[in-house]
């Protein structure tokens, strides 16, 4: 039987670990942490399949100069953090010119257009049913002129891509959700998304579901990964003792980077941190909403209406600022009665972001058996399942279901 150790127990990592299972696999799931604890725990629980452009940096005058004075909550930094982050900047500006923008979004979409289809068959199998809301999400904006920007935008995707959607006005928008006191000045529903009512227990749902199935998960140490004397597989340290395999899958989001790097690839990458809270509303969303102009999202979940914002330049291990949270509070509160925070302290994680915002997909050349799932920035809840399924084509050596170039490592 082929064996596989896969590293990292987040959406990515156990999608991973069940698709290589269900081909009949040994595997071997390794964490730090239990599954999902980590930054699949954080997001805003949006299963994105209208999101068939990834996030490019804003290149306006405008934006940037928001950004720059931080009149805009979609991005914070300190300038001291700035040149660790600006090699990795300029190349996500240049990857964000249109041109290039509109043909990474070209590959980018064929692994969106997969994500609820390969998603559905485990949600089913994990008994997960009762987490999922197949109605869709909003993006409310308070700006006329950028609900009219955004609106033919959207006609364009829904041409191009055949993504549906509904445009509502300020009374249509308070009719279907009777919690809003202020509605903006258009908002766009989006109808084919899912979302998850708590994102951290689908991904458990999908190892407890792994495990059923005769997968082990194993609380282990990644960086005591190495390659085995013979040249014919590699070992990792857990809890019950060293693990051997023949392939590893290195799934470890922003934590890949480092890994990597002792094995001579190279990865530059965007840390995007992201902070979220759960609110006592007293009167929930009845749908996921997006805040636009604002630069953040409140979700109903399980736990209570989570705000989670855009992205703060954090150097790595630096402590938590939650200016962004803060002002994302302020602005949920002009639109509902928030409530209370849940939480005595937020949530935080980092996103890994590479600066052409396509995952890194495949075979790490110069190392036999050593394979990378990891940089799905904002989308990796969203393309765990449509990953996994391309990795595991490659390396069982199949057709893969998209063209496999584009995510390349050596890219």
């Amino acid at each position: 039987m082929s064996e596989a150790i896969v590293l990292g127990a987040g959406m990515v990592g156990v999608s991973a670990a069940l698709s290589l299972r269900d081909r009949g696999w040994n595997v071997t799931l390794i964490d730090r942490k239990p599954p999902g604890q980590e930054t699949s725990f954080g997001n805003a629980g949006i299963i994105q399949s209208e999101s068939v452009e990834p996030y490019a940096m804003p290149r306006g005058i405008r934006d940037l100069f928001d950004i720059a004075t931080f009149r805009s909550n979609d991005v914070y930094y300190a300038f001291r953090e700035l040149p660790l982050h600006v090699s990795s900047l300029l190349r996500y500006w240049w990857y964000s010119e249109s041109g290039r923008h509109r043909e990474i979004a070209r590959h980018y979409a064929t692994l969106i257009a997969r994500a609820a289809g390969t998603h559905e068959p485990i949600i089913r199998r994990a008994g997960a049913d009762n987490l999922i809301q197949r109605s869709g999400y909003r993006t409310l904006y308070r700006d006329g002129a950028k609900f009219d920007e955004a609106l033919a935008r959207a006609k364009d995707i829904e041409r191009e891509f055949g993504t549906r959607f509904r445009a509502l006005d300020p009374a249509e928008t308070r009719k279907e959700e009777p919690a809003l006191t202020n509605a903006g000045l258009g908002t766009i529903h989006w109808l084919e998304p899912w979302t998850a009512a708590d994102p951290g227990a689908l991904v458990t749902a999908y190892a407890e579901l792994f495990e059923r199935e005769g997968g082990q998960f194993l609380i282990g140490d990644a960086e005591s990964l190495k390659a085995l004397p013979s040249g014919k597989g590699w070992s990792v340290r857990t809890r019950a003792g060293t693990v051997e395999a023949e392939h590893v899958v290195v799934a470890l989001g922003v934590w890949s980077r480092g890994l990597l790097e002792r094995f001579g690839a190279r990865f530059p990458m965007v840390l995007k941190r992201g902070y979220h809270a759960h609110y006592s509303s007293p009167v929930a969303l009845n749908m996921t909403l997006m805040d636009s102009d604002r630069g953040y999202v409140m979700a109903p979940m399980r736990a209570g209406t989570r705000i989670t914002t855009g992205a703060h330049l954090a150097r790595p291990g630096q402590a938590p600022v939650y200016r962004q949270l803060e002002r994302a509070e302020a602005s949920a509160n002009e639109l509902l009665s928030l409530g209370n925070r849940v939480e005595q302290e937020p949530w935080s994680g980092t996103r890994p972001c590479m600066p052409d915002m396509l995952p890194v997909i495949g075979p790490v050349g110069g190392q036999k058996g050593l394979w990378a799932n990891f940089g799905h920035g904002h989308q990796g809840f969203t393309l765990g399942p449509a990953s996994a399924e391309l990795l595991t084509a490659m390396i069982l050596g199949e057709k893969p279901p998209v063209d496999p170039a584009p995510f390349r490592p050596g890219r």
